[in-house]
């Protein structure tokens, strides 16, 4: 490999690694675990499950009258799906962005719109479900599409959001960018 080469190809692993640690990371997930028994974990956290109920019943209702506004059959994509799973991996990535950045502080934000409304939103299980009828139906292709379409869609989505968030945060931060 020619020198150039290589410090280009050192520069993109050190400019790929710089742009991997600017990106949000979910504050709750730790590498090692609670020292507290998982009682007292409940106990310290008891506030919280109301609120994720609350947003999780609000985000099941959205997701079902999303799925009633767009039927499908076994052997159809399942729009629906969909469109609350790329939406909602859209809604979280800039949900990521400001609740670790602007609403850091805010005990009930992440829960309530993150694991309730959200997590109640979207759905891996029914887009599962979905996926094992299209294969029922004799439609093995058209499957997996819909499979890789849509892990691939939310994951873009998901970092649009990202994206997205942190742009607006940036531009409202700026002297002109406040009015």
């Amino acid at each position: 490999m020619s020198p150039e080469r290589e410090d280009r190809d050192h520069h993109l692993e050190h400019s790929v690694e710089a742009d991997l640690h600017r990106l949000p990371v979910d504050s709750d997930v730790s590498a090692t675990p609670s020292p507290l028994p998982l009682r007292e974990l409940v106990a310290q956290h008891a506030d919280l499950v109301p609120v994720i109920a609350v947003g999780g019943a609000l985000g099941s209702l959205a997701r079902w009258g999303l799925s009633e506004a767009l039927p499908h059959g076994a052997s159809e994509v399942a729009w629906g799906t969909v469109v609350v799973n790329v939406a909602g991996s859209f809604l979280l990535g800039l949900l990521m962005a400001f609740v670790l950045d602007v609403w850091a502080h805010r005990r009930y934000v992440r829960p309530f719109l993150g694991v309730g409304l959200l997590g109640g939103f979207t759905t891996f299980s029914t887009y599962e479900l979905d996926a094992r009828g299209l294969v029922a139906s004799h439609h093995p292709v058209l499957a997996l599409a819909y499979v890789g379409g849509s892990i691939l869609a939310g994951l873009v989505a998901v970092t649009i959001g990202v994206v997205a968030g942190r742009v607006w945060i940036d531009v409202r931060r700026t002297p002109e960018g406040r009015s």
